[in-house]
């Protein structure tokens, strides 16, 4: 239940219903909770006025090209400068992944437009809204951000399994029951240094915890395929659980589509796939003095990671000591505080270090040297980048090979000659003649012109991609051909890598806004 707070102003409304009340009567869908629900602060409300929202939707099928260019990345930005709005929103063609804040006025307009976008395609979105935030914890400003998917697992195009193999959604009340039942376990589909500071602790006698150990997303189908993933599998009800639901949606449609095509994951007499409904966000909501969680819940917002809320207002308060799971990586002593900029010299992963190791680093007491690494990194004795890319290009190697021996995924041309990897790529059908292509996962530091021409040819124009303001390269940029066969072409080399790593190129054809090509960006006349 939602704990009652008196309205700002002094006087209640003359129907006797606050704004938040009337908002959840409105809209079923819009989850709200305050900040100050459980957390005492001597400050007044007014200082703290900043609303936070997560949500995500996927939408099948997915938009086209000329609808998502022209209609839905001018679309979102608009609303995001009408309402000022502030954070991120990852938007691709098959849905958005947002997170944002402004204040609760505004990101319920926000909802409220978007219901009403397209063809109802937001009628039954999920809005996460939390209340009452501090100032600071408002994003300094907005990035509406093109991507090809919403969640990178690397199961874009042919390796993406159809969004609605996705598992079973149960509401947090349900998913807490089934954490509870033998024969289960809990996949945890967060990167390691997120459950690093905390993760559900299930009953001994309940669901047995897995963490697949990953860096990033697109660890997962690796992980998914290993025997000894498949043999904890076997014969279990499966449950999986994220922040706010988004990387469980993919996860558990990769999960349910290999149930269904491949034999060494249909032959494991798996007896479910369930998923967190609104992630570890709602699930506080619910379960407000913790439940099986243990620890605090990374977020990828200015709340940088908090505790179940009554769990948090006890901390604060002095009633309880705070349940601390993750350590310094330098002292190691307890430690759950992501601060500062610093990352895994060898992975790149946020560093766990405390405020006493990064005050000694800053004073010159005890310098923290490149051999302080992430918990993964020590355990699996990387010590540097060259290293960890060998072995996960190795380890993806291996699986696509596999999937594409067993038919799972077309082989898009891929052979073996030798040993030794050698593709073949053959040109992507292109009806439009579309000429103007997006290229993405560049090497933001070492692609420039010259590189890029050599790995696409064809090329006759080349527009970077970078900050406006400190002109920094995001390692995208579009690019214009010389003929729709060239384009062609040009897509069918999707994946190719270059610089050590793949990149993406699709079509996006011009939106008639601008003129394209822009005549400064002629080769010979661009760079990074």
């Amino acid at each position: 239940k939602e704990t009652k707070k008196k309205s700002k102003n002094k006087d209640p409304p003359p129907d006797g219903e606050t704004k938040k009340q009337k908002a959840e009567k409105s809209d079923k869908k819009i989850i709200l909770s305050s900040a100050l629900d459980y957390v005492p602060t001597g400050k007044d409300k007014e200082e703290n006025d900043v609303s936070l929202l997560l949500f995500y939707q996927y939408v099948e099928p997915p938009w086209d090209n000329e609808f998502y260019n022209n209609t839905v990345l001018n679309h979102m930005q608009k609303l995001a400068e009408d309402l000022h709005l502030t954070g991120r929103m990852r938007v691709a063609r098959e849905g958005l992944n947002c997170t944002l804040t402004s204040s609760h006025e505004n990101i319920l307009g926000f909802c409220k437009a978007l219901r009403k976008f397209h063809e109802g395609e937001f009628v039954d979105t999920e809005f996460k809204v939390t209340t009452d935030l501090p100032k600071k914890q408002r994003f300094p400003n907005v990035k509406v951000m093109p991507v090809t998917e919403l969640v990178n697992y690397g199961l874009n195009g042919e390796k993406a399994p159809p969004i609605d193999y996705t598992g079973t959604h149960l509401e947090p009340k349900s998913y807490h029951e089934k954490l509870a039942e033998d024969n289960t376990v809990v996949i945890d589909v967060r990167n390691h240094y997120e459950a690093a500071i905390g993760r559900f602790d299930p009953p001994q006698t309940g669901a047995e915890y897995m963490d697949p150990l990953m860096r990033k997303s697109t660890e997962f189908p690796v992980w998914l395929d290993k025997p000894e993933t498949k043999e904890k599998l076997k014969g279990k009800q499966v449950l999986m659980y994220c922040t706010g639901g988004v990387r469980c949606e993919r996860a558990s449609a990769l999960l349910k589509y290999k149930i269904d095509t491949d034999p060494g994951i249909k032959d494991l007499g798996i007896k479910g796939v369930y998923q967190l409904q609104g992630g570890v966000d709602k699930y506080f909501k619910q379960f407000p003095e913790g439940g099986f969680w243990k620890g605090k819940n990374y977020t990828f917002d200015k709340r940088f990671a908090h505790a179940p809320p009554k769990v948090e207002g006890e901390e604060r308060s002095g009633k309880s000591e705070p349940d601390v799971m993750g350590k310094c990586e330098v002292c190691r002593k307890p430690w759950d505080m992501y601060r500062g900029k610093r990352r895994c010299p060898t992975c790149g992963v946020p560093s766990l270090i405390c405020r006493d190791c990064f005050q000694a680093d800053k004073d010159g007491i005890r310098k923290i040297d490149r051999n302080v690494r992430c918990d993964l990194c020590v355990e699996q004795n990387v010590k540097s980048k060259a290293q960890l890319k060998v072995q996960e290009q190795k380890e993806v190697d291996e699986y696509q090979s596999k999937q594409i021996a067993s038919g799972i995924i077309p082989d898009s041309g891929r052979e073996r000659k030798h040993g030794k990897k050698s593709l073949k790529f053959g040109p992507a059908p292109n009806p439009d003649n579309v000429t103007r292509l997006f290229v993405k996962n560049m090497c933001s530091k070492n692609m420039d012109e010259a590189t890029l021409l050599d790995a696409i040819p064809g090329i006759t124009h080349i527009v970077w991609r970078t900050d406006r303001t400190s002109g920094q390269f995001f390692g995208q940029g579009w690019i214009e051909m010389a003929t729709p066969e060239d384009a062609a072409q040009a897509v069918g080399m999707n994946g190719k890598r270059v610089l050590n790593r793949p990149i993406y190129i699709e079509y996006q054809p011009p939106g008639g806004k601008d003129a394209w090509p822009p005549p400064s960006s002629k080769i010979g006349q661009s760079g990074s």
